[in-house]
């Protein structure tokens, strides 16, 4: 079994640990690699121009384990039994009967990949998130000079259907036919104040998601091409990998389980990397170790590629995402180009926050992401401001001004911006 690297390492590592208390350093790093994913071990390597800095130092913790929301796991028992895989005729597949929780609690064959896949998309989310303009979140870039050119802006991202959170419909009124939307505004630089983009995902996962921009020089509205998933607007991300690691309309995708690993990953955040570039360890832009311990996750590794039919002009040959077992949230990710080149590699890092009414959650809507271009000499960071992602505001605490579906949650709500 192999992702690209160090994959044929995987069967045995499933048996093995770390020590708690061990630091690894690009002294030691090798006897872990088994736990790393491959990105990660390029990077160690230090083939490239992005490699580990000199002074790395990541501290192994206990791996701890929050229980997913109760509501969400009623709603996985009382529904479960009504999910099903649908085979489509192009060889895709999409779901029917799905009402909420994990789509296949216990993912077996045939077809397992893709329902570790399903449990991915449908994974556990408070179904609003809020960036306030008191905490904004950061997008900063980052090229192989040393430039750095960052943007701040207002988020609210909201799931609008399947919802198990305390005291909140299924469904929204108003919202029907739509699954999860996200709403951005630029607030720095001052010449992109109030660029907005809305980004809306549906119930038929085989529709694929509609992009709006809100152009302030214009006053107007423009719909984006849905064809157009591989224009990146300057950063490492393309709209495939926007919602915290993959964004695809998951029916045009093949996924394959290439097995289970345990991995490094890094969550629990403490005073973390609220200002970009000073609480990063550069020149790479790596964690430094005042940002807490890290921890083995079992994972699954997933393979996802296009299927044929749909994969002439696609920028990736195939995405290799670290899925937490218990979660489903992604942890790490490998990006292929079309020549099955490593292009892309990114650590991604939900960050545990509290949940009003359900406690500590790691999939909060909160996170660290850091991604690297290894072809291109140039990365992006993101995050919010404040470190611990404390002022993410998360359903109950979010302000009622923000529940507006019309104004955050609708392309006409876009209109209302420089109001």
């Amino acid at each position: 079994m192999s992702t690209g690297g160090n994959g044929g390492q995987a069967t045995d590592a499933a048996a093995q640990t770390i020590p708690l208390g061990t630091v690894i350093t690009t002294t030691n790093w090798r006897q872990y690699q088994q736990f790393m994913p491959d990105g990660m071990v390029t990077l160690f390597e230090g083939q490239s121009l992005w490699k580990m800095p000199d002074d790395v130092a990541m501290t192994v913790g206990p791996t701890v384990i929050h229980p997913l929301p109760t509501g969400y796991l009623a709603a996985t028992e009382k529904y479960g039994a009504t999910t099903k895989l649908v085979e489509l005729p192009d060889g895709g597949f999409t779901i029917s009967g799905y009402q909420g929780g994990i789509p296949f609690p216990d993912p077996t064959e045939p077809h397992r990949g893709w329902k570790i896949l399903a449990d991915f998309w449908y994974r556990y989310m408070p179904h609003i998130v809020v960036n306030t303009p008191d905490n904004p979140g950061f997008n900063c870039t980052l090229d192989g000079y040393g430039n750095i050119s960052c943007i701040k802006g207002l988020w609210v991202a909201r799931q609008l259907s399947f919802n198990t959170d305390p005291g909140t419909p299924s469904s929204f009124p108003g919202a029907e036919g739509k699954y999860y939307t996200t709403w951005f505004m630029v607030e720095e630089p001052e010449q992109q104040r109030y660029s907005t983009t809305l980004t809306m995902e549906y119930t038929d996962l085989s529709r694929p998601e509609d992009v709006f921009i809100f152009v302030p020089s214009l006053r107007r509205t423009q719909r984006l091409s849905a064809a157009a998933r591989c224009s990146s607007s300057g950063t490492e991300m393309t709209p495939d990998d926007g919602r915290f690691g993959f964004d695809g309309t998951i029916p045009d995708f093949s996924a394959n389980l290439i097995g289970t690993r345990k991995i490094l990953s890094e969550m629990d955040i403490k005073s973390a990397g609220a200002a970009f570039p000073d609480n990063y360890d550069m020149p790479l832009g790596w964690p430094k170790p005042s940002w807490g311990q890290w921890e083995l996750r079992d994972s699954y590794v997933l393979d996802l590629r296009k299927l044929p039919a749909k994969a002439a002009g696609y920028c990736y040959g195939k995405r290799i995402i670290y899925v937490d077992q218990q979660f489903f949230g992604p942890l790490w990710l490998d990006l292929y180009d079309p020549k099955m080149q490593l292009w892309k590699v990114a650590l991604l890092q939900p960050i545990v926050t509290n949940i009003p009414r359900i406690g500590p959650q790691n999939s909060s809507g909160a996170w660290y992401a850091h991604w690297w271009n290894l072809q291109n000499h140039h990365a992006t960071f993101q995050g919010p401001k404040d470190g611990h992602g404390y002022n993410v505001l998360l359903n109950d605490n979010v302000p009622s001004n923000y529940l507006d579906i019309e104004r955050y949650a609708t392309p006409g709500g876009l209109s209302a911006v420089m109001r």
